[in-house]
């Protein structure tokens, strides 16, 4: 079987093993894959369109993506605090 990911170039490629992570294209997150919040939105078939999937967390990274603040409280801290550090 063959499964769509995202790439650190962010174009999809064929993988052989689902991705562990989900992300949505338009917002430029990425999340656990059991996200509330990523399932609430795909409960109402808003974010469906928009899936994308990562083998890892820094290929979520280098594709653009920053971590989601719901499921992933520790990395979007971190993200967070390196945007806010590069502003000052």
């Amino acid at each position: 079987m063959s499964y769509t990911l995202v790439g650190p170039d962010g174009a999809p490629y064929a993988g052989q093993t689902p991705g562990t992570l989900g992300g949505h294209a338009r917002t430029r997150v990425y999340g656990r894959l059991d996200c509330p919040v990523a399932l609430s939105w795909i409960r109402r078939g808003s974010a469906m369109p928009h899936r994308v999937f990562f083998a890892d967390e820094a290929t979520a990274i280098a594709a653009g993506f920053r971590p989601c603040g719901a499921c992933l409280r520790a990395e979007y801290a971190a993200w967070k605090a390196t945007r806010r550090n590069a502003v000052a």
